[in-house]
């Protein structure tokens, strides 16, 4: 799983915090401790998705433009992440039984584990990472 995936929770998550203001991505940046550049390019990604909005300029930046409740987990998992539990094989001997069908028996498998991991992200939501975020686990 690449960063991006909890990058955008994170973001989500301190945008469904402060719903009534814009926060800039550097804001966002300075809570998740990474360069500003990173967290755009993520905001972009939500942005392009329909779940924040932007606003450019003096007293601009960022609002979730959906329910927290409305957003769960492997939704955002599928625009950052889908296919990164796939395993990454390297080139194989075609000509031995297990070169020849590693790769395919291994992305079938990683397949599998992927929908197992959407059945669990689909019970959470935003809403409630901002509910254990705000009980401190």
């Amino acid at each position: 799983m690449n960063s991006n995936f909890t990058l955008a929770i994170h973001s989500l998550t301190l945008l469904a915090l402060k719903p009534e203001s814009m926060s800039s991505s550097d804001a966002i940046a300075e809570s998740a401790n990474v360069h500003p550049v990173r967290i755009r390019k993520v905001l972009s990604v939500l942005k392009k998705h329909g779940y924040i909005i932007s606003k450019e300029g003096t007293g601009g930046g960022f609002i979730f433009a959906l329910s927290p409740e409305d957003v769960n987990l492997w939704d955002i998992y599928k625009i950052t992440s889908e296919g990164a539990l796939q395993p990454k094989c390297p080139e194989s001997n075609e000509k031995c039984i297990v070169g020849a069908n590693m790769q395919h028996v291994l992305f079938n498998i990683f397949l599998g584990a992927e929908e197992h991991l959407g059945v669990y992200l689909k019970k959470y939501t935003i809403k409630e990472v901002v509910e254990f975020v705000n009980q401190g686990c």
